[in-house]
């Protein structure tokens, strides 16, 4: 069921909300995932842990390290090396706190219920007291990370569970290639028949690839590290695809080059053309180095990223589009970098 919070309530406030609805089903806990996230997603492990702590009423946090630098743009969590118990809670602390940071993904019982509702009371009391309120602010807007994770630091009822698997933050368009990468080296290791291999009179396949079975490639196209191919995709010969996300319904005419790419559903890249992106990945030196969520401008321009093509794009023969973002149904005529095409 898809639910909509009649106002902005926050993370905390939009599930207290819809309290009801969530325990219709008399569950005994239940999974909270924050949707801008990639990850390995170890729920049955986190099920897991709760039980070895014994007190099945307990919280989880999924956690993972990140460098001294970059923990500061996300929760900080410092907990018992031994029971991994939290003690301290930041949310975006403005010095160093912890490298163990907050993950968006939660395993939480109906006693957080009780918690969330205290935070509301106590909103409902601080907001009947402040005579010079304007009446925009909500009791009901209560923050599960500010309000919730730092009260209930150092009670005995909140724990960490330390993931090693991959995880990122997924902020922009752009930061899919990253995810598609992650998730695609999954695939190497723990389902292998879902990636591409190089057969007879079959494309080239180079790293990681994902071709969906519907998928015209010629055999002279040359695909990957790191592809994904949707459904009914058509990619012509001499075709080269490197670190991008083709989506259904695209067509590659012959020798088009596409690197560091979306290419939206039913768009069209014509013969010879080149459509390529700049990637913004993590220090590959720094093993808990997370992606940096850029600013869309820097210093008044476009900030060199990913390309994206939106749904219906159509691109001629025989132009370069580089570092650009493309809006829907729009049928280009020129060459283009480092714009937005309205």
């Amino acid at each position: 069921r898809y639910l909509q919070e009649y106002a902005a309530l926050g993370t905390g406030g939009g599930i207290y909300h819809f309290r009801d609805q969530i325990l219709s089903g008399g569950a005994e806990a239940f999974f909270v995932l924050n949707a801008d996230v990639c990850s390995e997603f170890p729920l049955q492990e986190m099920l897991e842990f709760r039980q070895q702590r014994g007190d099945l009423r307990n919280f989880v946090i999924l956690g993972t390290t990140a460098n001294r630098t970059q923990a500061l743009n996300y929760g900080c969590i410092v907990a018992n090396a031994d029971t991994q118990e939290v003690q301290h809670y930041v949310e975006k602390p403005s010095t160093f706190v912890s490298e163990i940071i907050n993950c968006g993904i939660y395993l939480f019982t109906p006693d957080i219920f009780q918690h969330i509702g205290e935070v509301f009371r106590r909103n409902q009391q601080e907001l009947a007291l402040e005579e010079s309120s304007n009446g925009w602010q909500r009791a009901e807007a209560i923050r599960l990370e500010q309000d919730v994770f730092t009260a209930l630091a150092g009670s005995g009822k909140l724990y960490v569970y330390k993931t090693d698997g991959f995880w990122s933050q997924i902020k922009s368009a752009g930061s899919a290639i990253y995810a598609s990468r992650l998730y695609l080296n999954q695939y190497s290791q723990s389902h292998p028949e879902r990636l591409a291999q190089n057969k007879p009179g079959g494309p080239i396949i180079r790293g990681n690839v994902y071709i969906h079975p519907t998928a015209s490639i010629d055999s002279t196209a040359v695909l990957g590290p790191n592809v994904s191919i949707g459904e009914g995709v058509t990619v012509g010969a001499g075709v080269r695809v490197r670190e991008s996300i083709v989506l259904h319904g695209a067509s590659l005419h012959d020798h088009t080059c596409v690197l560091n790419t979306i290419v939206g559903w039913d768009s069209t890249i014509g013969c010879w053309a080149r459509v390529e992106g700049t990637p913004s990945d993590p220090n590959p030196n720094d093993p808990y180095a997370k992606i940096d969520s850029e600013t869309l401008f820097r210093d008044g321009r476009l900030t060199p990223s990913i390309t994206i093509l939106g749904c219906s794009v159509t691109i001629p023969a025989e132009v370069v589009i580089l570092n650009s973002i493309v809006l829907p149904h729009k049928e280009l005529s020129r060459s283009y970098k480092n714009q937005i095409i309205l």
